[in-house]
Order: C-alpha cells, then sequence, then structure tokens
C-alpha cells in the first residue's frame, strides 16, 4: 500500500557538470511519497573516455536502488569486457553482478549500510567484526563471498530497484534497462526510445514468467510487482535450476548500442514518475522550449519535476517519487575517419529516422 505525505515534499537534490564533450543536469525530489527511493548517479570521468549515468528507481525500500548507485559502475571498470573495449557485454555483466553481491555477509552488511541509521550501525558493527582483513582478502576483487559472519546464508534482498544507465564514450553511446525507467534521446527534436518499459504483458516478460512457475494478476507478477524485470526482489529469482536470465524476475537488461551523430542533441533518464506523467515526445519538446532560456540543465530537470508534481493525491499520477537526468552532447562529434565508419552511420544507429525506428505507443524507439 502507497503512502502519501499530507504536503508534498518539493526541495529538491539538484548538481550539474560538463566536460569538452558533454554537459549534464539532473535533479530528484521526493514528492508525494512518505519515503524517497530513487537513488542516481552521474560520472563524467568514469574512465579518460568514458562517461556514465543511471537512475534507479526503488520498490518496497530504498537500499537496493543505492547499492545500484554505488556500485553498479564500479562492476562495469572490474569486467573483463570493459578492458577489452565491449560497453555493452561490461554493462550487462554489471547488471547481473549485483544481484550476486547482495548475497551472503558482505552483502547484508552493505545493505544495512544503505539504510536507516539503526541499520547502518548493525552494518558497521559488523563490518569490524566479520570484514576480511587487508592480509586476508590479498587484494581480490572480488572478495565479497569470502566475508563469512551470522549473515552468511543470506539470500538477497526482497526489495528491489530498476536500472536505466547510459555509458557514452566518443561517438558510441549504450544504454542498459531493466525495469520501467526509460532513457530518450532527441534527434532533431524527435523523441526516439532507446530503451523498452519492462511490463509483464508483454509478451516475451509473461512467457517467461510463466514458464518459470509464476503467474500475473491484474499487471503485477506474483500479483505484487509491476515490473517484469529488476535488480533485486530475490524471492522471485529463487530457481535453482533456472539461469538468472530466466527466473520469474530477472536483472537481465536489454543493451541498446547508438552511434551518434551532430543530429542528436541530448538524452534523458528518469524513473517511471516522470513518464507516468509526459510522453517521450512532450518530455523533448518541454526541454527544447527551455534548454536556451534556464540558468542550468538542472534548472531544465527542476521545471519539469514541477510540471508533474500532481497538485494532490487523488488521481495517483504525478505523486511518485521523480529523478530525471538530461545530458546535452556538445558538438561537434568526431569527424568520420574513413569509408566504412560512414557506412556506419547510415545503419541501424545512424541519424536517418527509418532506420531502427518503430512506433512505439505515441513515441519512436531505436
Amino acid at each position: 500500500m502507497v503512502i502519501y505525505l499530507s504536503t508534498p515534499k518539493t526541495d529538491k537534490v539538484s548538481e550539474d557538470g560538463e566536460n569538452d564533450k558533454l554537459k549534464f543536469g539532473l535533479s530528484s525530489m521526493q514528492g508525494w511519497r512518505a519515503t524517497m527511493e530513487d537513488a542516481h548517479s552521474a560520472l563524467l570521468d568514469l574512465d579518460n573516455d568514458t562517461a556514465s549515468f543511471g537512475v534507479f528507481d526503488g520498490h518496497g525500500g530504498k537500499v537496493v536502488a543505492k547499492f545500484c548507485a554505488k556500485y553498479l559502475h564500479r562492476e562495469v571498470l572490474h569486467t573483463e569486457a570493459y578492458a577489452a573495449g565491449d560497453l555493452g557485454a561490461a554493462v550487462h555483466r554489471a547488471y547481473l553482478r549485483m544481484d550476486e553481491m547482495m548475497r551472503g555477509q558482505r552483502g547484508w552488511r552493505e545493505l544495512q549500510a544503505l539504510g536507516d541509521k539503526i541499520n547502518q550501525f548493525t552494518g558497521i558493527i559488523e563490518g569490524l567484526i566479520w570484514s576480511p582483513k587487508a592480509s586476508d582478502s590479498n587484494d581480490r576483487h572480488d572478495d565479497w563471498a569470502f566475508e563469512e559472519g551470522p549473515h552468511s546464508d543470506f539470500t538477497g534482498p526482497n526489495c528491489g530497484s530498476t536500472a536505466c544507465v547510459a555509458l557514452v564514450r566518443n561517438r558510441q553511446l549504450v544504454v542498459a534497462n531493466a525495469g520501467d525507467s526509460r532513457c530518450v534521446i532527441s534527434r532533431n527534436g524527435q523523441a526516439y526510445n532507446l530503451s523498452r518499459d519492462h511490463k509483464p504483458e508483454l509478451e516475451a516478460e509473461r512467457e517467461r514468467i510463466q514458464s518459470a512457475g509464476g503467474y500475473i494478476k491484474m499487471g503485477h507478477v506474483n500479483g505484487s510487482l509491476n515490473l517484469s524485470r529488476a535488480i533485486g526482489d530475490m524471492e522471485l529469482k529463487q530457481n535453482k535450476f533456472l539461469s538468472p536470465d530466466k527466473q520469474i524476475l530477472t536483472a537481465n537488461p536489454d543493451i541498446n548500442i547508438v552511434e551518434l551523430c551532430d543530429d542528436d542533441e541530448f538524452i534523458v533518464l528518469a524513473c517511471d514518475g516522470i513518464w507516468d506523467c509526459m510522453s517521450s515526445q512532450q518530455l523533448v519538446d518541454f526541454i527544447r522550449e527551455h534548454i536556451n532560456t534556464e540558468e542550468s540543465l538542472s534548472a531544465v530537470c527542476e521545471g519539469v519535476l514541477d510540471r508533474c508534481l500532481a497538485p494532490s493525491t487523488m488521481g495517483g499520477e504525478g505523486c511518485d517519487n521523480m529523478t530525471m537526468i538530461l545530458v546535452q552532447f556538445k558538438k561537434p562529434f568526431a569527424q568520420v575517419k574513413d569509408a566504412s565508419d560512414a557506412e556506419q552511420l547510415t545503419g541501424d544507429a545512424g541519424c536517418s529516422e527509418t532506420h531502427g525506428a518503430e512506433e512505439n505507443g505515441s513515441d519512436k524507439q531505436i
């Protein structure tokens, strides 16, 4: 049951940043909800050539969203695929790694540290007692499974989070998504969805849920969750005979890789508190109307949050937590080096609206 405040909390957490390639602004607001369960991350310098942005919409609690905001981009960096230059495979592995990391003693302790104050204190105490000494860990990156303690058999949290992440490296944009947060690109003013909202009624999602022994009731997985993919929610991922991508609920993300061009203006990552109130095209239109008149990109985001906030809780829409990241591309992009690069631009990820785009309700999909 959703609990609302008597008056909305309209204080916002906002941030701006830029380098020679990108400019970003973000803002988040608790709104009418009794607690803030959204989290986000924005890093211009994941490495010298790569930026990372992510929005995470928690449900049943805030800790999984905060865990993803803290650790997902770090795990991208530590994958073999990232070292080999394969951003898509790297972020895919990092998503599945989140569920692995939240199990056992170390996972329990880290989640406690991200919770309320009493849980933070408990996590700190257990960390002092049970965490491996530096000499024992031998500088292992993957030392989470080696920590022992009273919660070594912890199977993971029963709360969860969506995750929508965008990595930008030169002209390559990689978008990963699990859940109903969304990434949209503005290409000459036309909104294109770079992610798909994962809902139980989608045919492929329904087939996986039912094949794994689950069911859908009134649009909710097993009658409780209105998402078909998420990080966490481990009670829906307990079939030991199925791989992570075949479970009733899966963290397995869709990956979309796009070659950017000079027609591309900006991308938006936002939680469903925004998308419940505005279509992708409506949001792009609003941003284009205000991006050159507001003093910062975060101010544009704040304007969107204020526009979406409902005047009361009677209708439901506009009453959720809201988080939005706006990333503007600085132009021109690097020039095409040779004929093979030029040919690639005219493929599915090129600038032609007819390539790789299809209608998705009132919005288009790349």
